[in-house]
Parts: structure tokens; sequence; C-alpha cells
């Protein structure tokens, strides 16, 4: 994006959308679903992105041995995507009034060869925020494998570190959401996207098995189905998505 002459702090709504952001619009109007994945990889700005690789590097130190390279990968891209679909319908609900009317008045004032802009209406998303908090969301449910060689005392505190990690930042979202808040700061939270990635990563490990502590036949097997069972939600979850009113 940078050597595209985008801006490191403050990149503008087209560019955004032009490298790949979510909208509710672009997705469920225009038939623009690959923006589902294409944008737990972009970010507003080097702070955006720094701060969300800190907390994917430090969650990712504690993933990686408990689901292995392939498993942190499909956690990110899954729960990334459950957030950015819930985060569609969420804005799509939110907002569907305010698009009616704007549908209504670019109808009886749109120039010709002119075209509807869904950005005009709906919020843009951007991050990898959703796939994180997925992340964190899978490991409560593995640091409570009893087959884990590690003191429970050690596991305990650990696991309660997430559990903080998740919470507190939720409340911290939610918060800077609140209207006042988001007048003030100019900043605005896609707390539905993060929501989504959690509850996405709970499910996906709770039928899961650690690698440590587990044979790796059953540890694979467990995987494949965790993941076959998640892409199963998020396809009926995506069709329901493309029956919503327009």
């Amino acid at each position: 994006m940078l050597a595209h002459h985008v801006s490191a702090s403050s990149p503008k709504l087209d560019q955004l959308m032009y490298w790949g952001a979510d909208n509710a619009g672009s997705v469920l109007i225009q038939g623009q679903w690959w923006r589902i994945v294409t944008a737990m990889f972009v970010h507003v700005g080097i702070l955006h992105l720094a701060t969300n690789m800190w907390c994917l590097w430090n969650l990712g130190l504690l993933a990686e041995p408990l689901l292995g390279s392939a498993g942190v990968l499909t956690v990110y891209i899954l729960t990334g995507a459950a957030g950015n679909l819930l985060s569609t319908f969420y804005n799509w609900r939110h907002d569907y009034t305010a698009w009616v009317l704007y549908q209504a008045e670019w109808a009886n004032h749109h120039i010709a060869g002119a075209v509807l802009d869904p950005t005009v209406v709906f919020p843009a998303g951007a991050g990898a925020s959703g796939a994180v908090f997925g992340i964190a969301g899978a490991l409560i449910i593995l640091l409570k494998s009893h087959l884990l060689p590690v003191p429970p005392l050690e596991l305990h505190k650990l696991r309660r570190s997430v559990i903080y990690f998740a919470a507190i930042n939720l409340v911290i979202g939610f918060t800077i959401s609140l209207g006042v808040v988001e007048r003030h700061t100019g900043i605005s939270i896609d707390n539905s996207a993060h929501l989504g990635g959690v509850l996405c990563g709970l499910l996906f490990a709770a039928p899961m098995v650690p690698r440590i502590g587990a044979s790796r036949e059953l540890f694979l097997f467990r995987l494949r189905a965790a993941t076959v069972m998640v892409v199963g939600i998020l396809v009926l979850f995506s069709f329901y998505l493309a029956q919503l009113p327009r």
C-alpha cells in the first residue's frame, strides 16, 4: 500500500476499499464476498497494524505449540472470516434503513451513468483483530486440557491472562464505541468482528486436543473435524446473509 502512495498513518476510505476492506453493501449488494477474507489482511495505518501484530505475536507464541503452524493459520482465517461475516450482518441490519433512503434519493436525483455507492452508507471494516480474538478464544479452551505436560497452576495463570486479554479488550472496544467517546476520539471499533472472532475460536477449539500431549493421529483428526465443522457453519451463515432483503 505504501508503494502505491497510501498514507502510512491515515489511509482514505477509497484506498482501503481498493485494497480489500470489508463493507456490508459491497459484499451483499455487489457480491464481493472475497472481502470477507481480504479485510483481515488490510489495516487502517501503521499503528493499527503494529498493535494487531503485537497481539498476534504474543498469542501466537502460546498457540503454535498447541495448534501447530497449520492450525494457527486455519484458526486465523476461519475466525477472521467469522468476525467479518458477523460484522457484515450487524452493519447491514444497523444501516439498512439508511440504505433504503439512500436508494430512494439516488433514484430521484442520480446522474445518468452514476452507480450506487455502498460506502456512502455502510462503514468499512479492516484489520486482523477478529482473527486475533479468534486465536484467544481457541487458547481459552485448549489451555484447559489435562493432556498438557505443564503444572496446573501455570496453565491456570496462562489461561486467566488470555481470558483477561479477551474480556478487557472487548470492554474497551464497546466503551470506545459509545457515541460520545467515538465522536471525541475519531476512533471506531468493529466490536461485532471481535465478538464473532472469539466465539468462532471457542467453537473451533471445542472438539480439539492440543498437539502437545496428544497423539499425532488424534490431533490431526480433531483438527480436520473442527475445520470441517466451522467451515460448514460459516458457509450456512453466508447463505443466510445472501438471502437478506435488499
